[in-house]
């Protein structure tokens, strides 16, 4: 039988607070959300400010970049590459960049989800909160 890294609440909430620092670093008010492996949420924080919908937005990104192992952003650049076929995919998948998947070991433990900014600092914010993470363990 194999066994597997998973993320604790308390691996949800190292990771939230360095996405916070982040985020608050460059006035960004912005819902951070973590998911486990299977795309179901962990953690889910609104920081002041932040739109209501971006609550939503993050708690997707997150389970998109968990259950594809990959970050959102990639199916953002298939639909915008022209492929709007896959739109059409099951799985309620929100694709939009800022889901980051957590890799331990080449398996995914879970997800970081961001939203309120734009993409690329909503991902930049799930990064860091992922790095800061994975640079505490052993």
């Amino acid at each position: 039988m194999k066994s597997k890294k998973y993320l604790t609440l308390a691996d949800a909430k190292i990771i939230a607070a360095s996405c916070e620092a982040e985020a608050l670093r460059h006035n960004w008010a912005v819902s951070i959300a973590i998911v486990d492996d299977g795309g179901h949420l962990i953690w889910l924080q609104r920081l002041d400010n932040a739109p209501l919908t971006s609550m939503g937005i993050a708690n997707g990104k997150a389970r998109t970049a968990a259950l594809g192992r990959r970050p959102s952003k990639a199916y953002e650049e298939v639909v915008g590459g022209g492929r709007n076929a896959f739109l059409s995919v099951p799985g309620d998948l929100t694709m939009l960049e800022g889901g980051e998947p957590i890799m331990v070991d080449g398996e995914c433990a879970g997800a970081v989800g961001v939203s309120g900014v734009k993409s690329n600092e909503d991902a930049q914010v799930a990064r860091f909160g992922i790095s800061e993470f994975m640079g505490r363990q052993p």
